[in-house]
């Protein structure tokens, strides 16, 4: 017997298109794909390597002089504003997140959503200017770490508020219904039952405002103005140096040295931004598993 001899299904011409314009697709989602990670890429090498080259002892344990000298006065000033502008956010912007997802449903809530919104469409560098008028002029504060974590404040809340909103929303109501079955009050139900319930959301939120905290520069050109010194422990008239403004100024210097100083500073934010990320990812991952 003669081996039969079974011949391939002829693709349709249907089909045929069909697999040309999946292909094209994925060449397009590559190609857009490299697009996007090549300049990250590059911006990450470049500033690791220029920034790494001038990591030095000095940098950390030095303050800036003039456009020369070591970080520690940027460092720490830019720790005590995240810090003051953190300790003054979260409290205002989880309380309104509450207020806006469990008595929000009237023109008071719309009203404050759309304030909210409105100020997170504001450039910063307004918001800055803003701010010097009142506090720098109008108050009489001068350059000074109370205006610049009062304004680095006002500019994450609409964040802070708005992201706790959706966060306490996706809580089923049926928790809510079961804490209040219990006997429990609106209080006990709401921290108790509903914001541990939405914890990885909130702590997301905190994280974003975080993130906009130490990457700021305008508002901080306005209000914390430029010192060389480490803080001294005043909160009113007395500038702070930051590192966003190393990175902002010293980029522009004909020097070396200050070439360095902006890049390291560049370095610097990029690996807070980066442990920020990686520590609310462990936390929100073991959030879920608790």
């Amino acid at each position: 017997m003669s081996a039969t001899v079974i011949s391939p299904v002829r693709r349709s011409a249907q089909e045929v298109r069909r697999v040309i314009v999946s292909n094209i697709g994925w060449v397009a989602c590559g190609i857009a794909l490299l697009l996007v990670i090549a300049p990250l890429v590059d911006i990450v090498g470049v500033v690791a390597y220029n920034g790494l080259s001038a990591f030095s002892l000095k940098l950390f344990t030095t303050s800036t002089r003039g456009t020369g000298g070591g970080l520690l006065n940027a460092i720490e000033g830019t720790f005590i504003i995240t810090i003051s502008a953190m300790a003054i956010a979260v409290p205002i912007g989880v309380g309104a997140g509450i207020h806006l997802s469990e008595y929000g449903s009237n023109k008071l809530g719309s009203t404050i959503r759309f304030l909210s919104d409105v100020l997170t469409g504001t450039p910063s560098i307004v918001l800055g200017y803003f701010s010097y008028i009142v506090f720098i002029i109008g108050f009489g504060w001068g350059f000074s770490l109370a205006a610049a974590a009062i304004t680095i404040a006002i500019l994450i809340v609409p964040y802070l508020a708005r992201i706790t909103e959706l966060a306490l929303q996706q809580v089923p109501n049926t928790m809510r219904e079961a804490g209040f079955a219990l006997g429990a009050s609106e209080p006990t139900v709401v921290f108790k039952i509903i914001l541990p319930g939405a914890a990885s959301g909130v702590v997301t939120g905190a994280l974003l405002a975080l993130a906009i905290s130490v990457g700021e520069t305008a508002p901080l050109i306005y209000t914390a103005g430029w010192s060389d010194h480490v803080w001294n422990g005043k909160f009113t008239h007395s500038p702070v140096g930051y590192l966003t403004y190393v990175i902002w100024t010293f980029i522009d210097q004909p020097d070396a040295q200050s070439h360095a100083l902006a890049f390291a500073a560049a370095l610097l934010v990029m690996l807070v931004v980066l442990a920020i990320n990686i520590g609310v990812r462990l936390v929100v991952r073991r959030t879920k598993f608790v």
